[in-house]
């Protein structure tokens, strides 16, 4: 007799689109689950990954949601940029940004850099995003979590002193 799980791809017989979050089933036999919406997603079980075939953009789960995988600094860049104005939305107002470390060398050429000459303090540069202190994430071998999620946001209640995206339409 068949396990009836050998008969799905590894995330199970369903799950939550990573575009619209409706739940999709999974095409039996197959690795792939297919989204009414937007088209079919293959899953890999080798590297745990789901990529949406027609755009061959990559997606990992952590903690029941999902996160894509950036290649460019674009697609990093406007998802921070989209969870910041979620938050000025909420009444809150981000302090820090803090990167995915496996971003790094992406990002370096996208950050705002500052010397702080007039402090009298050494040769350190501080990154900036969006006005915003920028930090790289410990290794993922520290916390796994680096290894999926891209970046984390630390906020406090209130809205922004500036609302830092105004700058980009001025």
């Amino acid at each position: 007799m068949m396990n009836p799980g050998l008969q799905y791809p590894i995330f199970g017989p369903e799950i939550q689109c990573p575009h619209c979050r409706q739940t999709i089933p999974a095409l039996t036999l197959t690795d792939t689950y297919l989204c009414a919406r937007h088209g079919a997603f293959e899953a890999n079980p080798k590297d745990g990954e789901l990529i949406h075939l027609q755009s061959g953009r990559h997606w990992r789960r952590w903690n029941n949601e999902w996160y894509r995988q950036h290649t460019h600094p674009d697609g990093i860049r406007f998802e921070i940029h989209e969870a910041l104005d979620k938050l000025y939305t909420q009444g809150y107002r981000a302090t820090k940004v803090i990167i995915a470390k496996r971003y790094q060398e992406l990002m370096s050429g996208y950050l705002e850099r500052s010397t702080p000459w007039r402090s009298g303090q050494s040769e350190t540069t501080s990154a900036r995003l969006y006005g915003l202190p920028v930090e790289f994430s410990p290794d993922s071998a520290e916390s796994g979590c680096w290894e999926v999620i891209n970046f984390d946001l630390e906020k406090e209640l209130g809205v922004p002193v500036r609302y830092p995206y105004f700058r980009l339409f001025e």
